[in-house]
């Protein structure tokens, strides 16, 4: 653990294991309810001193951790694809994409702007200044170890924040390599807490303390549900990143091998476990069958095993129970009437049954009174549905409690306008499979958060503050 500026190190410890292997990686310190206590004092102590530092200050120490980040890329890549199993290109992307938030909202720290506001009086003046929220808690997955951490402190620290982070027990060793960096670039000691260890004990803390006065989560929509409930205790502000059910709609006119492209990278990046991977895959009924013979070609030849093999496109899944649940969405699938294109079940090869692999899987035939078509998969598991009309589509498409991303591909006009505008999500691919930038928002809608990250998210570190100035006589 880090906090005050010190590495601390316990007797009791937290196994990371290989899901692609399930050998050892790394034991690291398991934090106490104690250590929490201390990580809140630490940020607030060291917030009187970092908020009142200039953005230019904040944002020279930002520019060096992303440049650190870059210059350890390939070390920080091997170590995500150990300690949580994405192929090794796909953690290289990872590690990028983190040193472009801290580089991002390196810029925006300078850029933290008020407003002089007409008086309705002649002897008043009126103006608006924005300040750091103070201390907030960042507690992330193990699904991006180290983007979703960048994606929250970028920001936080950029705001002047001081912060506190619980990474997932499961993939915590991003965020270890993280704090030496920040320790490397001269962040100062209390600005950025590292405390690992069981949620009802590290999370609560920071939930009842009148001291934190924001959380930031990525995470299950149920458990983004009981984080709102507790904060509401103690009024906190709350960034939600949640789970996702995404549609992607292929209409007639689309380019067909661009679409089934598309479903390949929405569907399988990280081996599907991904808030944004597509979930139900519409085709309509004039070009479905073409579409599934070409999506299945391409499945097969899709492979899989260790992320460090730079010939697999998909690694393991992070766990047991993981593996279990795609058998069980499968199996439920084919009961209820789904044909079987291909995989469907764990590999038979000796090696790769060490770890926690599921074959790429193609269903067609599905129907909405599928478990899959209802629940997030986040696997491997890819369902071809059909259908006639926009109209139809777009009602089965928004009929999800979710709203996190969505893609639809058509080369008409007119259609991408509408059905941009009637997907009842926050993040649309319109022909793109890919449409995250660290200078949009992402966020979701409905039961799939509050708030967005990236873009402008600086704002959700930030109070505004109203002065009236009356001018004497």
């Amino acid at each position: 653990m880090y906090i005050d500026g010190h590495w601390i190190q316990t007797k009791e410890v937290i196994t990371v294991v290989n899901p692609a292997t399930q050998e050892v990686v790394e034991k690291v310190s398991k934090g106490s309810k104690e250590d929490a206590i201390k990580a809140v004092e630490s940020a607030k102590k060291a917030f009187k001193t970092w908020s009142k530092t200039i953005g230019l200050e904040r944002a020279q120490i930002l520019e060096k951790i992303a440049h650190r980040l870059l210059e350890e890329k390939e070390r920080l890549a091997h170590l995500i694809t150990v300690e949580m199993g994405k192929p090794f290109v796909n953690a290289q992307y990872e590690v990028e994409s983190s040193a472009s938030y801290f580089k991002w909202f390196a810029e925006e720290a300078r850029r933290i702007y008020g407003e002089q506001i007409p008086s309705s009086h002649s002897q008043k003046r009126l103006l608006s200044i924005k300040q750091p929220v103070g201390v907030i808690a960042a507690i992330t997955p193990w699904n991006f170890p180290l983007q979703m951490l960048s994606r929250k402190l970028g920001p936080a620290l950029a705001a002047g924040c001081t912060c506190l982070v619980r990474p997932s027990n499961q993939a915590p060793l991003s965020a270890i390599e993280l704090m030496k960096i920040f320790d490397e670039c001269g962040l100062p000691a209390g600005v950025c807490n590292l405390v690992i260890g069981a949620a009802d004990e590290i999370t609560n803390v920071w939930l009842e303390s009148p001291d934190v006065r924001k959380i930031s989560f990525t995470g299950s929509t149920e458990v983004g549900i009981e984080l709102l409930k507790k904060s509401a205790d103690t009024v906190k502000k709350v960034s939600m990143e949640l789970g996702g059910h995404a549609p992607f709609i292929v209409f007639e006119d689309a380019d067909i091998d661009l679409a089934v492209e598309g479903a390949i990278t929405t569907k399988f990046a990280s081996s599907g476990q991904q808030c944004v991977c597509s979930n139900r895959i519409y085709v309509q009924e004039a070009i479905y069958d073409t579409f599934v013979e070409k999506y299945a070609e391409k499945v097969k030849q899709l492979r899989f095993g260790n992320g460090l093999d730079p010939a697999n496109r998909i690694g393991p899944l992070i766990n047991k129970s993981a593996v279990a649940k795609m058998e069980e969405q499968v199996e439920d699938a084919l009961q209820k009437g789904a044909s079987l294109i291909c995989g469907g079940k764990r590999p038979e090869d000796p090696e790769l049954q060490k770890g926690y692999f599921f074959e790429p899987t193609v269903l067609c035939n599905v129907n909405d009174s599928m478990v899959i078509t209802q629940e997030e998969t986040f696997g491997p598991i890819a369902p071809v549905l059909k259908f006639k009309t926009e109209e139809e589509v777009l009602e089965r498409a928004n009929n999800t409690i979710y709203g996190l991303a969505a893609y639809f591909y058509t080369n008409d006009l007119s259609r991408s306008h509408r059905v941009f505008e009637a997907l009842e999500y926050g993040i649309i691919g319109i022909n793109d499979a890919a449409p995250f930038t660290v200078q949009a928002p992402f966020g979701g809608w409905k039961a799939s958060g509050l708030g967005s990250e990236g873009g402008h998210g600086i704002d959700e570190y930030l109070e505004v503050k109203l002065g009236s100035f009356a001018l004497s006589i």
